[in-house]
């Protein structure tokens, strides 16, 4: 944080004291650009970076989990809609100091929410505090929405709903010591949640891992990519999805930013136009997903069905060793069960017939194991080219590379 005063409003990047309501007074007018963070899962940052700057933006800062940008509302529609390792859009609206929650509400009350938030609308408040002075996670978020819908009753006489639901106006409060930041989150439900996993399976991969896995494997649509064990799908389905350059905000029909003030829609016409314009419809290399459970595959199918890939992709009920690759080497890559969730012992043979599998059936191939656990990546028993962490969920995971060189049978020492 970098403000001297008790409370300061931030509209733009040259004087952070105007007044941010004048930016929602006529949606239609140009607006400067704002201080914009978006956020992602621990790990993913530097892949979140790398699609900021292949959509033009320069990087202001980054961190694990989180990179900041300057953004135009129209920007932050468009990072909405293209984003594919990210999980929420936050404008930078007030820097506040505040020693307790009591200075919180007296503080935020001065804010123009009047210019932000609907007074006949609902809002939700999400909140990380880190404060000697609050011992209820959920003290802050109350104290913040009595603030708004005060300041909205006063000015307007008419008050919010609120509640838990992240489907309409969403206000972030980040809290540490006596410095509050609070954002509008212009995305609400994460990003990941693109809305075409309607049937999850087993061991889900949330889609925000796949895309930033797909990106570390760097494809691009070009070779073949195979994926036995593939669950509900979203490997495949987040692969099509990258290779003919789909947006996948454009399967999603609501973002917060819907939800405030006088938001602009013919905008956002726009650019959901846009980016249907820059899909591709150009062949692509074979897409391959297997897996043993007849429900799984059944479950992927139709899930690629929402997403509107289903016909890109082949489906197989088979046991992975018996997936058909095509004849043109590409990637596979495999994502099995993790011991925490079935104990080590039940999956060390099916991770050694993996690595097995890899040695003798997919020689000129680039092969991936992405698991959790060094028992399990032990057990492959095949040299490992590159060792990649990730979080997925609560779990430390690697993305394990191996060069399947013909004729080649190096084991790990």
């Amino acid at each position: 944080f970098h403000c001297n005063s008790k409370l300061s409003i931030c509209f733009n990047t040259e004087c952070q004291s105007q007044t941010i309501g004048m930016m929602y007074d006529s949606m239609q007018e140009t607006v400067p650009t704002r201080k914009t963070r978006v956020t992602c899962a621990p790990g993913l940052a530097p892949y979140v970076k790398a699609e900021l700057e292949s959509l033009g933006f320069e990087i202001l800062s980054m961190d694990r989990t989180g990179v900041e940008i300057n953004a135009t509302t129209a920007d932050a529609m468009k990072l909405n809609l293209h984003l594919r390792t990210a999980f929420h859009v936050l404008q930078r609206f007030a820097d506040i100091h505040c020693k307790d929650a009591d200075e919180l509400y007296s503080e935020s009350t001065r804010l123009p929410w009047d210019r932000v938030i609907k007074p006949d609308g609902y809002i939700s408040i999400v909140s990380t505090v880190r404060n000697e002075s609050i011992n209820n996670s959920m003290f802050p978020n109350m104290r913040l929405k009595d603030a708004i819908v005060d300041k909205l009753s006063k000015e307007t006489g008419r008050r919010p709903d609120s509640g838990s639901s992240v489907e309409q106006a969403v206000i972030n409060l980040h809290w540490v010591d006596d410095k509050a930041r609070i954002y509008l989150n212009l995305s609400g439900r994460k990003l990941s949640d693109r809305g075409y996993r309607r049937i999850p399976c087993k061991a889900p991969m949330r889609e925000t891992i796949a895309a930033a896995v797909l990106q570390e494997m760097q494809y691009d649509g070009s070779r073949p990519l195979v994926v036995p064990m593939c669950g509900s799908g979203t490997i495949g389905i987040e692969a099509a999805l990258m290779a003919q350059n789909r947006a996948p905000g454009l399967l999603r029909g609501n973002f917060a930013f819907m939800h405030l003030l006088n938001p602009d829609l013919e905008e956002w016409g726009k650019q959901r136009l846009a980016a249907k314009k820059k899909a591709t419809k150009n062949e692509l290399a074979p897409i391959v997903m297997s897996d043993n459970d007849p429900e799984c595959v059944e479950a992927a199918r139709k899930n690629a069905v929402t997403a509107g890939v289903e016909h890109l992709i082949d489906f197989h009920v088979c046991d992975f060793a018996e997936t058909p690759l095509p004849e043109e080497t590409g990637d596979i890559i495999l994502h099995g069960e993790y011991g925490k969730r079935l104990g080590d012992d039940s999956l060390i043979e099916t991770y050694s017939r993996i690595g097995d599998y890899l040695k003798q059936q997919c020689a000129g191939w680039d092969g991936y194991v992405f698991t959790s656990g060094k028992p399990l990546m032990s057990a492959v028993g095949l040299k490992v080219a590159k060792r990649t962490p990730f979080f997925n969920a609560e779990f430390d995971c690697r993305l394990l590379r191996y060069e399947l060189y013909v004729g080649s049978r190096e084991v790990s020492t």
